[in-house]
């Protein structure tokens, strides 16, 4: 019977690190079902999903430690249920800019737990404007909701909250492909 294995992996970058932790996961016999990898400045990070039988399962919780050892890498591992894909029946990008506050992020993330809607994917970056000196924050969001969810509602709420809390941004409708067309990218 197939198990999987949630693993994230954090450390400086450099060169060879993926390809020897794929390599291990190889060896050890597991497939690595999803994964995500990111650079933050000078920083690796990499969260995978891995699946094989409960032998390969537990060869790569003993070999994967001391192998992020040797790489000076931290690791977390955990055991999940099967996965699956996610269920992504209507998808809205949701784009914000404004200044860096406290608690934007809080705000606009609680508004959406509130209304049961998921968070699928998240980005968020901080840069200074040369003009005022101050931190620029740029969000985007990939929001999940049912198919019954009304999006003429959803974006006004959202447009409001944005007004509310001095931001600009968005709400495109991924299923409506003439807008998500024009919408401009990262």
């Amino acid at each position: 019977m197939k198990q999987q294995l949630i693993v994230t992996i954090l450390g400086t970058d450099r060169s060879g690190i993926l390809s020897e932790i794929s390599s291990l996961v190889s060896e050890t016999r597991c497939n690595i079902l999803d994964s995500r990898q990111a650079i933050y400045g000078k920083e690796f990070s990499l969260t995978m999903i891995l699946e094989g039988d409960h032998t390969a399962i537990t060869k790569t919780e003993c070999l994967l430690p001391p192998l992020c050892q040797r790489l000076d890498l931290l690791s977390m591992m955990k055991r999940t249920s099967h996965h699956e894909k996610q269920n992504l029946e209507h998808l809205f990008d949701v784009e914000f800019t404004g200044t860096d506050a406290e608690g934007q992020i809080k705000n606009v993330t609680g508004f959406f737990a509130q209304r049961q809607l998921s968070i699928s994917a998240f980005r968020q970056r901080v840069s200074v404007d040369e003009t005022t000196g101050q931190q620029i924050m740029r969000c985007k969001f990939v929001v999940n909701a049912s198919t019954d969810v009304d999006f003429e509602r959803l974006q006004s709420d959202v447009m409001a909250l944005f007004d509310s809390l001095s931001l600009t941004g968005k709400v495109v409708d991924k299923s409506n492909k003439e807008s998500y067309d024009n919408a401009t990218g990262w």
